[in-house]
């Protein structure tokens, strides 16, 4: 895909509104797409602590109960492309249950990204719709190799994030969704202490280098589709 001129959605989590980016107008990921590709625009809807399936009991913070399939309906309605980055909130503090293959609403994280994948391919007939999963995370309180059970609002069924990146890709298959696999091909593992401190802010979110790689791998992306 020739990708200049071309208009796009970013709906997305704290990664997307640029925390530990220092230079979020030139160096977040979505604008240096922007300024690389000559896009003729991009339209940032990242807001910290969101999780694309519901929150059943209200956080602290009541921003971050803004899931991804309320905000959907929010986003500009004709644009080129549709690009959502999310599911490692899911996946660290969402107390919605995990579900079954098979749920339609946002009360499960199946359900969720179900619900979210067919609402944006009904809002953009003519646009492209892609998913990025989640990538890898190591924090002072979280490794993705494990569930976070440790968090109180998480439930028994609560999984390794490779399983929330796995729920992701096997729903995209069924609505023939392209899918960025950040999690295995990123090239950025905050298990290594050197690629944390080189790419990442705090293990999690990446800072200006690191959006420099996420930006150069969803251009290389969208350019194959």
């Amino acid at each position: 895909m020739n990708l200049e001129g071309k208009t796009i959605n970013f709906l997305g989590d704290s990664i997307t509104e640029g925390v530990g980016v220092a230079d979020r107008n030139h160096n977040r990921y979505d604008n240096r797409l922007k300024r690389e590709c000559n896009l003729k625009a991009v339209y940032n809807y990242g807001v910290s602590g969101t999780r694309l399936a519901h929150q059943s009991a209200p956080s602290d913070n009541p921003r971050h109960d803004l899931c991804f399939c309320g905000r959907a309906f929010d986003m500009m309605p004709y644009v080129d492309i549709v690009v959502v980055y999310g599911g490692v909130n899911d996946y660290l503090h969402g107390d919605a249950p995990i579900g079954q293959y098979g749920d339609r609403t946002p009360a499960t994280f199946y359900g969720g990204v179900y619900f979210l994948m067919n609402a944006l391919k009904e809002k953009y007939p003519n646009g492209k719709v892609v998913f990025l999963t989640p990538a890898r995370c190591k924090t002072g309180d979280d490794d993705d190799l494990y569930p976070a059970l440790h968090r109180p609002m998480k439930l028994p069924d609560a999984m390794p994030l490779l399983g929330y990146v796995e729920i992701i890709q096997r729903l995209a298959r069924d609505f023939d969704i392209p899918v960025l696999d950040l999690y295995h091909t990123l090239g950025i593992d905050p298990h290594d202490d050197e690629m944390k401190k080189n790419y990442t802010a705090d293990g999690l979110h990446f800072n200006d280098e690191g959006h420099k790689i996420l930006a150069d791998r969803l251009r290389e992306f969208l350019e194959a589709l």
